[in-house]
């Protein structure tokens, strides 16, 4: 499964220890997103600092987890309250980008 695929992408809402591996991201998923754990869905979370974000996902034969460290920065907190991110905000959110206005050109 490729990171910006179709899947919904879950944004866990609160600062995560990053010494979490499988199991301690899949209770959290569970807890949070009930049910969701096995669709392929991807889900995010952050340390407080919002220097280490983790991505785990389902790819139908186990677990993958992505893990991105910033050397300089944070991630922006663009998205407050959002649980669900599109895949445009995905990309802007692991880019560092803080868009002023998100609005599509054309309505599909």
């Amino acid at each position: 499964m490729h990171p910006t695929g179709c899947q919904p992408i879950l944004l866990y809402d609160q600062a995560v220890d990053m010494r979490k591996s499988f199991e301690g991201l899949s209770a959290l998923v569970e807890a949070a997103f009930p049910g969701k754990l096995l669709t392929g869905s991807l889900f995010l979370f952050l340390n407080r600092r919002r220097n280490l974000i983790k991505i785990l996902a389902w790819e139908g034969d186990g677990f993958a987890i992505w893990y991105k460290r910033l050397e300089q920065g944070t991630f922006p907190d663009c998205f407050p309250g959002r649980r669900e991110l599109t895949r445009q905000q995905f990309v802007l959110l692991l880019e560092g980008i803080v868009p002023k206005r998100l609005s599509r050109r054309f309505s599909l």
